[in-house]
């Protein structure tokens, strides 16, 4: 009997499920060229930003240009203080924005999760009211500016974006669906608390959903300049992305305006700006550590999967 059930089960050095070689080729072919898809217009973006802004102009861009120059990235830093600042700026608000992100969202998303809170339903109606309704863009600007003071305040880079309705909707699903009721009940009854349950069940448990919704509050963080441009009026407290946005605005003023290409001509100044390649400039100095965000969160997203799993 053992000799048969010995020859129905599949060996682990053979398993069943195993892809084909012709298969598993066809897919790490796919993920080699799309991942060279992604990693190209890189590369042709850097190249460009160290071209020759007459040689661009000229000849188009170029993964090997006829003539290399750093003049894009000398324009810029020429105010290297501003963009040190900004750059400061945008990694406060992107760090300290996504951790308040992810207490406030998941200590509402957890309490509307559970069964037996009676205001479950209401709290639930009211953050996904916020995704069909909006009060328009005077109000929100009045809410902040008058009722809450932060103008000119780096608080107001924060606050607009630090609760996402969708988000919270995720957040909420995912502890119901993946949560088992059975483990808060057992550390109920062993006498743990709402706080303690929260903090050193329901968190470990959520490491995926809160990795992804980390993920995306950091890239929404650092790609803003809308709420730089409605909220700040000194150069202090501006992000990186609003800095590179006004950069780019001057640089096309001034290269279309000849009046002022004229003015600066008379004071004796070179009319010489590098419009394309500086473009690419700011892109490369614009994305800064951000490319590093996707590799940090892909780490616990696999942790996640391991502690998620219910043991018996």
């Amino acid at each position: 009997m053992e000799s048969i059930v010995a020859e129905k089960a599949p060996s682990a050095s053979n398993p069943q499920n195993k892809l084909s070689l012709p298969a598993s080729a066809g897919i790490h072919l796919f993920f080699i060229l799309y991942s060279l898809f992604c990693i190209i217009p890189v590369i042709l973006i850097i190249m460009v930003s160290i071209s020759d802004e007459s040689t661009v102009v000229r000849e188009g861009y170029q993964f090997f240009p006829s003539k290399f120059d750093m003049g894009a990235y000398e324009f810029l830093f020429k105010d290297a203080r501003q963009i040190i600042r900004s750059y400061g700026i945008s990694i406060f608000v992107t760090v300290f924005g996504t951790l308040s992100s992810l207490i406030i969202m998941a200590l509402y998303a957890y309490p509307i999760s559970r069964s037996d809170f009676p205001h479950a339903k209401p709290f639930t109606f009211f953050v996904f009211f916020t995704m069909l309704f909006g009060g328009g863009l005077v109000p929100w600007y009045l809410v902040y500016v008058q009722m809450l003071e932060l103008k000119d305040n780096i608080m107001a880079l924060i606050l607009p974006l630090v609760i996402s309705a969708f988000f919270v909707l995720i957040m909420r699903t995912f502890f119901i669906t993946t949560i088992p009721s059975a483990v808060l009940e057992s550390a109920k009854i062993d006498g743990a608390g709402e706080l303690t349950i929260f903090m050193r069940i329901v968190l470990p448990l959520s490491l995926p959903v809160l990795a992804t919704v980390a993920l995306f509050q950091t890239l929404t963080y650092w790609n803003d300049w809308f709420l730089s441009l409605v909220f700040i009026t000194k150069d202090a407290n501006i992000t990186v992305q609003y800095l590179m946005y006004k950069t780019m605005l001057n640089i096309q003023f001034l290269a279309n305006n000849s009046t002022a290409a004229a003015a600066i001509q008379a004071a004796g100044g070179t009319f010489r700006f590098p419009s394309e390649t500086v473009r690419m400039a700011m892109v490369i100095i614009g994305v800064g550590p951000i490319i590093f965000a996707y590799p940090f969160f892909q780490k616990y997203f696999v942790k996640g999967l391991t502690v998620g799993a219910v043991k018996g």
